[in-house]
């Protein structure tokens, strides 16, 4: 175990705060996984939606999170349980939420550039954004996601001996995968990144402006569209914020020094969950389509609950 992961081992919660921290969390994924399991059978009960490319890369976007989610949960737990686990299982545990992490604000571009097809484009729109198109992009997604940070694994097969990944660490990114090259590679990589999904969408968002602006009949729907991709800058930015927690973290605890403790988990919090709640929203509450189904699914559920019948759905 490196000096790092031992420092963190000494640093721990009182039993009463350690359990309170994980009520939280675990109560927190149960609400998310409720709502988020809705949303899913949701969207697979009706053809009318996984038939439309729009709300095939949104329920992507939807499981892509809720695996993210129950990840760093997991790992969350982990931590209070066991402490360390071997390096093999914390590699696996690290590199599946990263690549979730990542695929996201990729998947908001992609989402972006529907809209801005929908909006300036709508007599083609059913041509460019077809269903198998939107298989091919969430390919896409995935290899863009994966590529980069499966070097990190190759790199420390490549350098550190086969014992390192029978011993037991804290799990963290930093204590897996140390080469010091390995941390100027993600900063390159994710500028660019970023930089180019932040300028997708704010191409995609002034392009939608000045058409809502030329258009007499369609105004309301183009500025829903405006108002959707403002949301998805808002998650692209939270999604940010995961690569500048450790910088926040260190600056946090030299104001508030003891508090490291409080300070972790409230960015956890902040960084990790509370992004997680914006896709449903997005979707199953702003789309009027979705949120119609959506309704008549809980309202079925409820009435199975009270009257053991079963529930027909109709397809408009």
């Amino acid at each position: 175990m490196n000096s790092t992961g031992g420092h963190q081992l000494l640093m721990r919660d009182t039993f009463t705060m350690a359990f309170m921290k994980n009520f939280t969390v675990v109560l927190v994924w149960l609400l998310l996984s409720y709502i988020n399991g809705s949303v899913v059978a949701t969207f697979f009960r009706h053809q009318i939606f996984y038939e439309d490319p729009r709300y095939i890369l949104f329920i992507h976007m939807v499981i892509n999170d809720a695996v993210q989610l129950t990840v760093t949960i997991a790992l969350f737990v982990v931590s209070y349980i066991l402490y360390t686990i071997s390096v093999g299982v914390c590699c696996f545990f690290v590199l599946v939420a990263v690549f979730t992490t990542r695929s996201t604000p990729v998947n908001l571009a992609g989402m972006a550039i529907e809209r801005y097809v929908a909006i300036c484009y709508p007599l083609r729109h059913a041509q460019i954004c077809t269903v198998r198109r939107a298989y091919m992009l969430i390919a896409a997604i995935w290899l863009v996601s994966v590529l980069p940070d499966i070097t990190d694994l190759f790199v420390t097969l490549a350098t550190e001996p086969l014992s390192f990944f029978q011993t037991n660490v804290f799990c963290l990114r930093q204590n897996v995968f140390k080469d010091p090259v390995l941390l100027y590679k993600r900063q390159a990589f994710d500028g660019i990144y970023f930089s180019l999904v932040f300028l997708t969408l704010l191409c995609t968002y002034l392009r939608i402006v000045f058409a809502a602006r030329a258009l007499s009949t369609e105004r309301t729907y183009a500025n829903r569209a405006t108002n959707t991709i403002l949301l998805h800058g808002v998650q692209l930015l939270m999604c940010m914020l995961s690569y500048v927690s450790p910088s926040v973290e260190g600056i946090l605890n030299i104001i508030f020094p003891g508090r490291i403790l409080e300070i972790r988990f409230a960015n956890y919090l902040i960084v990790y969950i509370l992004p997680r709640f914006l896709s449903p929203i997005i979707y199953g509450v702003r789309d009027k389509k979705f949120r119609k189904y959506l309704r008549r699914y809980f309202v079925c559920s409820l009435t199975r609950i009270d009257t053991r019948v079963e529930c027909k759905d109709e397809e408009d």
